[in-house]
Order: C-alpha cells, then sequence, then structure tokens
C-alpha cells in the first residue's frame, strides 16, 4: 500500500495517523517533490475509477491561473487534465492510498482510509483463530 502525501495537509497527516494506529505496512511518497508522471496519473485514475478533473484542487491557485474550472470535461480534453496534474502536482487532491488490490481510494476521511485498510487486508478466505 502506498499513500501520496502533502505533510503540510490535516487530511494526509489524519490518514497516517490511522494507518500507524492500525499497525499497516504502506509507503509514503511526498508527491510534490517525487511528482507522479503522466503515466502514474493515469493509472492512479484507473484504480481510482475517477476522471482527472475528480481529483483536481480547483480552488488551487495555479487551477485559477489556468482556468480549469472552464475546461471540457470529456474523453477529448482528459489528456490536458493528465498533463495539467503533472505539471502542477499541487492540484492533485489528497492522500490517495492505492490498495493491495489494486483499486485506490481518495482518504480524505477515516471510512476512506479504513476502506484502503479492508482492501488490502481482504487478500483471501479469513480463517477463524
Amino acid at each position: 500500500m502506498e499513500i501520496w502525501i502533502n505533510p503540510a495537509c490535516s487530511k494526509c497527516r489524519s490518514a497516517i495517523n490511522l494507518l500507524d494506529e492500525e499497525g499497516a505496512a504502506y509507503t509514503v511518497r511526498r508527491y510534490l517533490e517525487d511528482v507522479p508522471s503522466e503515466a502514474e496519473i493515469r493509472e492512479v485514475l484507473e484504480r481510482l475509477g475517477l476522471e482527472p478533473w475528480d481529483i483536481t484542487r480547483t480552488q488551487e491557485a495555479a487551477a485559477k491561473e489556468l482556468g480549469m474550472k472552464e475546461w471540457a470535461r470529456d474523453a477529448g480534453s482528459r489528456e490536458r487534465w493528465v498533463a495539467a496534474l503533472a505539471e502542477h502536482p499541487r492540484l492533485i487532491q489528497r492522500p490517495i492510498i492505492t490498495a493491495e488490490d489494486g483499486t485506490a481510494v481518495v482518504a480524505r476521511t477515516d471510512e476512506a482510509v479504513r476502506d484502503a485498510l479492508g482492501r488490502s487486508q481482504d487478500e483471501g478466505p479469513s480463517t477463524p483463530a
């Protein structure tokens, strides 16, 4: 499991605290320093089942400067959005947890973090103790 975070973000810190409380094994990616490529963003979008505009922080200054609220939200515009996220990673919603089952969640709530944990722990049938 990997979590994309901005350490200055309170939602990210809360998600990390919950992962630690649950004893989860995870890797931290500080995505503002280790910027995801366009291919990595596409992969995370596939895992999330979302479109790039769904994970874009349109209230950020860079989004306003680019006029992203006015951009088309269709298949033909998808790559423009992905390129903008790769060029301006601060626009990516956070935290994002990639689960072991191949899915991902935007983990802005404790429930979403627990959902990701459940996806990472449901590797096979459980046996009663």
